[in-house]
């Protein structure tokens, strides 16, 4: 039974909350590389409940800080960039991206004012496409590079999709939940009939990085395995076969905490090209994709819509005090705790689940996806660059 208390201890996502804590151990996309131009190089996020802005400076880099200026709480949202950093649109005090204050203009000579001033900044990296940020405590974690962030064999590209109106376990415990299937997704990913022709085998196996999950068929399809990983702490990677082409497709679904009540999910997408060569530094498309009608309601054709309908109607925080598990939902039990242990690990001084050590130099992490049913090959090893 899930106490209100519980229910808190878990969702809360803010600065200073147990759950908040845990997820600033971690990093968190907070936009695709390529919705920062030359013509807007300056995106407004929220994400853990706060409100902070990302930017790329005509020298290439990348910041990211608090929305607020420090002087008279104007938005840096409408600020300018040059070859050092971001200037306010107010009064163009100007901050580079550790926060460091430059220039206070009006001033007068020989004010030391800027000195004692530091805006909040936290450190963002790209990678795959995607620009992720820390905003826990120094030293940051290595930055993982998973396969589809990392592979060079193939296409790749980004996806953001609609914001929804819920808080971001309701998405996790989804990942979890496989006897939504058939119910939820069965029509529309025609697998409507194995619900009447054979039963699955579900486990739930602890691993370095969460949870994988493998679902083993029965009778026709004679012990076929699906097996794909939950990264904890809010990211599913998973596989498909295009309808469009026919190809395996690889995805990395990042469920990001906007805030306690709201939840973005970001995709990178990857098809392997064996002839295809990626350089580190290639342009990755970016595509907005609407879970909506023009109607304001889910597009139910959709799979991934019919997900976040589920998320969504929970409620902007689901209130777990009236649910009634059952046998079913082991995999759904196992990540609360899986998440009440990191949580309570983090309170410790502990490092949480799946973090590597400041300063890691790590290959590509390929993770063992496997797809019996779509003819899916074991992951072929890369070596990845950094630029």
């Amino acid at each position: 039974m899930v106490t209100q208390a519980d229910n808190e201890f878990l969702t809360r996502v803010g600065p200073g909350t147990p759950g908040g804590d845990l997820l600033r151990r971690y990093w968190h996309p907070v936009a695709a590389v390529a919705e920062l131009t030359g013509e807007r190089p300056i995106k407004r996020v929220r994400i853990l409940g706060q409100n902070l802005v990302v930017y790329r400076d005509t020298s290439g880099e990348y910041g990211l800080m608090e929305e607020q200026c420090p002087h008279r709480r104007a938005s840096l949202a409408y600020g300018r960039v040059d070859h050092e950093g971001i200037r306010c649109p107010y009064h163009g005090w100007k901050f580079n991206a550790e926060g460091k204050c430059l220039e206070t203009p009006a001033e007068p000579k020989g004010s030391t004012l800027k000195d004692g001033i530091r805006q909040p900044a936290y450190p963002v990296r790209p990678l795959g496409g995607l620009l992720f940020a820390y905003l826990g405590p120094s030293p940051a974690p290595a930055l993982p590079p998973w396969d589809v962030l990392a592979w060079r064999r193939g296409r790749r590209w980004v996806q953001r999709h609609s914001a929804l109106a819920c808080n971001w376990l309701q998405a996790m415990e989804n990942s979890v939940d496989p006897s939504h299937l058939y119910w939820l997704h069965g029509r529309t990913a025609h697998l409507a009939k194995a619900v009447d022709h054979y039963e699955e085998k579900h486990d739930f196996i602890p691993f370095e990085y969460g949870i994988m999950k493998r679902r083993t068929s029965a009778g026709e399809e004679g012990g076929r395995v699906d097996q794909h990983p939950l990264l904890f702490p809010n990211i599913l990677r998973h596989v498909l076969k295009s309808r469009a082409n026919g190809r395996i497709r690889h995805n990395l679904q990042y469920r990001v905490p906007v805030d306690d009540t709201h939840t973005q999910v970001i995709m990178v997408l990857f098809e392997p090209e064996p002839e295809a060569h990626l350089p580190p530094d290639a342009d990755t498309p970016f595509e907005f994709v609407d879970m909506r009608n023009e109607d304001g309601e889910f597009r139910m054709e959709m799979v991934l819509a019919q997900d976040c309908m589920a998320w969504e109607t929970q409620g902007p925080v689901m209130d777990r005090t009236r649910e009634h598990l059952g046998a079913a939902d082991k995999g759904v039990a196992m990540f609360r705790k899986l998440l009440r242990e990191q949580i309570e690990a983090v309170q410790r001084g502990a490092p949480p689940l799946g973090t590597l050590a400041a300063g890691a130099h790590a290959g590509v992490i390929e993770l063992e996806v496997i797809n019996e049913r779509i003819g899916l090959p074991r992951p072929q090893t890369e070596t990845v660059v950094h630029a």
